[in-house]
């Protein structure tokens, strides 16, 4: 058994963190799904202007597009799909084998809409309709006004992927959004079968403090923060609310692990996959991570769901002057800018695509 076989096995789903063309059309995922135990797949604006700006792949769909009208945003967005509806395809029996726990796919809303509660919704809504795949999250991103978009979006019914998650307060907070919204359909009357999950980014903890603390310290503090969250999700599900929920038909929120490529040339390339590996939650792992340990990771010991010495290990972050909460709050900011950033630079590479002469000659 391969390691990521092993991890299966754990009951960890992994997914892939990206997603091109060639990827999807050269058989690459195909190969990821039947032998390296991937199960499903994540996208973000950053991920697509990288793969739309590469090369060619793309040049004869924005033709296409851009002859029947379309521009910009709405114009990315059927691109978008294009991908993601094939992509869904390929993991739909991951979706059936699972009773739709596994097999998902995500595509994330306009950043721009980041502080927008109201225009979240009406864009969630809008592209869960266009997309029209019961193996499609929308990603939007657990901000203050995400978090206000989350409990209108899940009593709408759209799947939601929780993403730009930096701390145990921040997957707390997205969690009473979904509960929230669930109730609200039990009392409607509705069905209760709306998944979510809930994507903590790890490895920016990291590189985040690597300047401000010892070489003791590096590599240390997103695992301790994936290992609080761990503890309070698990919980969480323990709670009287949540079993209430569950009686009634409602599934588990999952716990997914973002941003688990390792930063630090110093540190081992598997560091983060071998440390999160629990039962139950998902590990989304970009291609050169995914490879890496397919080649030589090691599945150790489950995660504690205790939380073991995370609180121990925050507390020497404290003691270096690291500040916990403001800098889930620094990170979260820095993410949707990050991802705002790779908007405007995708909607221009699209742009200036439309007007080649290349794009618009050929056959």
């Amino acid at each position: 058994m391969n390691a990521t076989s092993a991890l299966h096995q754990l009951g960890q789903s992994l997914w892939l963190d990206n997603i091109t063309r060639t990827l999807l059309r050269s058989g690459t995922l195909s190969h990821y799904i039947q032998h390296l135990s991937v199960t499903g797949l994540t996208s973000n604006p950053t991920i697509f202007e990288h793969a739309i700006g590469a090369g060619d792949n793309y040049d004869a769909s924005i033709r296409v597009l851009a002859d029947a009208g379309l521009a910009e945003e709405d114009l990315f967005f059927e691109l978008a799909l294009e991908d993601l509806t094939e992509a869904a395809h390929l993991f739909r029996p991951a979706f059936e084998t699972s009773h739709g726990v596994d097999g998902w796919v995500s595509l994330e809303v306009s950043p721009l809409l980041a502080d927008n509660a109201a225009h979240t919704i009406q864009a969630a809504n809008r592209l869960h309709a266009k997309a029209d795949k019961p193996n499609l999250f929308i990603k939007i991103p657990g901000t203050p006004q995400g978090i206000e978009a989350i409990e209108e979006v899940i009593f709408d019914g759209v799947p939601v992927n929780v993403t730009l998650l930096f701390s145990r307060e921040h997957v707390l907070a997205a969690a009473d959004a979904y509960m929230r919204g669930l109730e609200r359909r039990l009392a409607a009357g509705l069905d209760l079968k709306v998944a979510s999950v809930l994507s903590l980014f790890v490895s920016r903890w990291d590189v985040a403090v690597k300047q401000e603390v010892d070489p003791p310290f590096h590599n240390r503090l997103g695992i301790a923060i994936a290992m609080r969250t761990y503890k309070a999700h698990c919980d969480l599900l323990a709670s009287e609310r949540w079993q209430r929920l569950a009686a009634a038909g409602a599934r588990a929120q999952r716990l997914l692990w973002a941003s688990t490529g390792t930063k630090d040339p110093a540190a081992p390339d598997t560091l983060y996959v071998q440390a999160l590996a629990a039962p139950g939650t998902i590990i989304t792992l970009p291609e050169k991570t995914l490879l890496a340990f397919a080649d030589h990771g090691k599945v150790e010991r489950p995660m504690p769901a205790d939380g073991c010495y995370a609180e121990a290990v925050i507390e020497e972050f404290r003691r270096e002057g690291v500040d916990d909460d403001a800098l889930a709050a620094r990170l979260q900011r820095e993410g949707v800018d990050v991802f705002a950033t790779s908007w405007h630079a995708l909607l221009t590479r699209i742009r200036e695509k439309c007007k080649s002469p290349q794009v618009r000659e050929r056959p």
